[in-house]
């Protein structure tokens, strides 16, 4: 009888149990801070889930077939506890360790497929400088054309992104695209970033996130800092070309407060360089960033960031290719000595995370930046001017302000679990006195072309929903609406662009459905199908010029992929997509004036692998292709200038336990066309870079060489119709050079 009790008893608390919810809270071991993104599943049904940014994960109830939950991040070792081990609302501390793609795990419950690829690549191959903050992005190139100061021209997925014209970036929430820029729209000046401040990236490509709208046509970036870090570093470099840079981190709380949860530290940068280039640029740039990460109440976390950025350049710039062949010119030469600029942005950032329930998760988040800009160039030397020559100067300054703010809210449907997004997003940009003049010796104002206040006010409003149907099946659909106001203030009487001088307004707005299916096959193999519209926004002058006209051209997309592991240390990510622009109306900064172009229409796929033979040797490659032609537009005449066709990135990467580690990359740009007939061919390039580096608990000596083998090659080509004094009009592609041969020592020291 007493045994028969016994049972009864034991089997009644197990169908207790078994209905009791399961949530915990995951913490970094060494910074006791809250881990997002850990993968916590249950064995053996495969039912999975990931930690919110509190660090809490939820499931309704524990299934009677349980038998252990696993914890599983990438960087961290895996722990997994039995049912009898597991305890309600336990706290699990995951430690870190060296990464594996053994470690790397495939579930239906993660809808974006690059996310394992970039936490391995960014714990894996890290980022030796500032380009490579942009470079982890598979597929995605970058050109640097004004000598370092400037934004860097993006390419991807069959696009010339200009400087950020169809790319949404950001950091840490704050968006790095300016808006109806002087230079041009989207503009995406990333240089303020210390790349040691970065601990992960996350990106996806296409328009199918519903929590990103304006410039999201290709695809996101977002960059998040570091909310702690462990040890206190001084870093310096020294390189060919007078090259130079010195790196300070540390921490300003002491051990007592960050074992109660709190973090702040702050970093500091300055660089120097004279460049590759015949024509010194004496290049300097001052960066400094601090953040404040800590625990408010038991609810509530508190992050607050402040940086500035201070950079100013003389520049290169592009030369045509026909004076480098007739001689005029060397291959790094300069025509117009004073091009060059000035540019800084001050930024500061605060979010407050509210934990409402053990399934809701509140955030608020305030920004603010002020940015100056002033560059001074010379395209096409003395085409129009032809005493003079036809300098241009391009300036603003601007203040942004911002919010972004959501509620999410974890539910069941039956077993099936919803999570539920709701979101606010809205921005203002004012700037003042936004000028295009053209000039002579940089500040001698010879015409004055544009000239006038703009103001662009937007905001955003998006649902998104994620139902996990079963272990093995996702469907994520999302609604998004983007309301926008314009206001352009006119100051001269001569730009007849908006009818000369006065005050012009205009608004527009869209609707933007997604939808996002992902299906397990196994657990090694994924399939998933993304559908998407967004949107290709314009600059406010454009928009106020065309009223009337459709100022918000619709963009439609579609992936089909997989994420793969064929064996333990192999990780494949594959897709076809597609995608068609309804039109654009472009404002062309270095001009002032305004560009139509039609309808395109792309079609391409992306294949990215990643191989860990032995641990410490890891090898990746990312091949991509892209098929761009205007729509409506006759056969041989419907190119897409400088759209990239064939690419490839990889590299091998190796890390020793002697503390020897060493990376040789590169990088594969294929022949595109220059214009629309194909009749100018912007030249591809192939270079090796190579990073090699000595590392100890305290110490780490290093080498890094960008561009080993010395070969020469062009970075950025487009055709320009140029004439140099007393010269012949040419049309033709104008170029600037890339990095020579570009050795870099560096020490840093670390310490508590």
């Amino acid at each position: 009888m007493k045994k028969l009790l016994l049972f009864a008893s034991l089997l009644l608390s197990i169908q207790t149990y078994a209905q009791q919810a399961i949530q915990g809270i995951v913490l970094d071991s060494l910074t006791r801070l809250p881990l997002q993104g850990v993968t916590v599943t249950i064995n053996p049904s495969g039912q999975s889930a990931e930690t919110q940014e509190s660090g809490r994960f939820y499931f309704k109830k524990m299934p009677v077939s349980l038998a252990s939950l696993s914890f599983s991040a990438i960087g961290y070792g895996e722990k997994t506890y039995t049912v009898g081990q597991f305890k309600q609302n336990r706290v699990i501390y995951l430690s870190q360790h060296s990464t594996q793609l053994a470690d790397v795990l495939i579930s239906a419950g993660n809808i974006n497929p690059y996310k394992t690829i970039s936490e391995t690549d960014i714990k894996l191959r890290g980022i030796s400088n500032a380009q490579e903050v942009l470079r982890i992005v598979p597929g995605l190139f970058i050109g640097q054309h004004q000598g370092g100061g400037k934004a860097e021209q993006i390419f991807l997925r069959g696009f010339d992104n200009d400087h950020g014209t169809d790319i949404n970036m950001s950091v840490d929430g704050m968006p790095i695209n300016m808006v109806s820029q002087a230079h041009g729209q989207g503009y995406a000046d990333s240089h303020f970033i210390i790349p040691e401040t970065i601990e992960r990236t996350t990106y996806e490509k296409g328009m199918y996130n519903a929590r990103k709208g304006d410039l999201a046509v290709t695809g996101f970036v977002d960059f998040h800092t570091a909310n702690a870090i462990s040890d206190n570093l001084i870093k310096a470099e020294a390189g060919a070309y007078d090259t130079y840079r010195v790196l300070g981190m540390a921490n300003i709380l002491n051990e007592k407060a960050r074992a109660n949860n709190q973090s702040f530290y702050a970093a500091s940068e300055y660089r120097y360089s004279n460049g590759y280039f015949d024509n010194p640029q004496h290049f300097n740039r001052f960066n400094f960033f601090t953040k404040y990460h800590g625990r408010l109440s038991a609810n509530n976390w508190l992050s607050v960031s402040a940086s500035t950025m201070y950079s100013k350049w003389k520049a290169s710039g592009q030369i045509p290719e026909s004076a480098v062949n007739d001689g005029t010119i060397g291959f790094f030469g300069a025509l117009d000595p004073n091009e060059g600029g000035v540019t800084s942005r001050t930024n500061i950032n605060a979010q407050l995370v509210t934990t409402v329930s053990d399934r809701d998760v509140l955030k608020n988040q305030l920004y603010y930046s002020r940015y100056k800009f002033d560059l001074h160039t010379n395209f096409t030397f003395y085409l129009v001017d032809t005493v003079n020559g036809d300098e241009i100067r391009q300036r603003e300054a601007r203040n942004l302000y911002g919010y972004n703010g959501s509620y999410v809210h974890e539910s069941y449907i039956g077993n099936s679990k919803l999570t539920s997004e709701f979101g606010l997003n809205a921005r203002h940009d004012a700037t003042e006195n936004s000028e295009l003049s053209h000039t002579i010796n940089n500040f001698t104002l010879l015409d004055p072309i544009k000239l006038g206040d703009i103001t662009e006010t937007s905001a955003g409003a998006y649902l998104d929903e994620t139902l996990q149907v079963s272990p093995r099946f996702t469907i994520n659909p999302g609604l998004r609406f983007d309301k926008f106001y314009y206001r352009y203030n006119n100051k001269l009487a001569t730009d007849n662009t908006v009818n000369g001088a006065g005050v012009y307004k205009a608004d527009n707005q869209i609707i933007s459905p997604k939808l996002k299916l992902s299906y397990q096959l196994s657990k090694k193999a994924q399939l998933y199908w993304f559908l998407g519209k967004g949107f290709h926004s314009n600059d406010a002058r454009v928009v106020v010029a065309e009223k009337g006209l459709q100022t918000l051209p619709s963009a439609y997309g579609t992936d089909i992929g997989t994420s793969l592991k064929p064996a333990d240390n192999v990780l494949i990510n594959a897709a076809v997509w597609y995608s068609y622009l309804q039109n654009e109306y472009v404002y062309a900064g270095d001009g002032g004036t305004v560009e139509f172009s039609g309808p395109t229409r792309r079609i391409g796929f992306d294949f990215s692998a990643r191989y860990q033979p032995v641990n410490n040797v890891y090898f990746d490659a990312d091949v991509n292709y892209a098929h761009g032609r205007a729509v409506d537009v006759p056969a041989n005449q419907n190119y897409i200038p400088l759209a990239p066709v064939w690419s490839s990135t990889g590299g091998a990467t190796f890390m020793l336990k002697n503390g020897l580690n060493g990376s040789l990359r590169y990088r594969w740009l294929g022949n595109r066309p220059a214009n629309e007939d194909y009749s100018l061919t912007a030249e591809g390039y192939f270079i090796n870079d190579l990073v090699i580096s000595y590392t100890k608990p305290k110490y780490e000596i290093g080498l890094t060489v960008n561009n080993l083998f010395n070969v020469k090659w062009k970075e950025t080509q487009f055709e320009t119709i140029t004439r140099l004094k007393n010269q012949p009009v040419v049309d033709g592609i104008a170029f600037t050079a890339g990095t020579r041969f570009l050795p870099v020592l560096h020490f840093s020291y670390f310490f508590k």
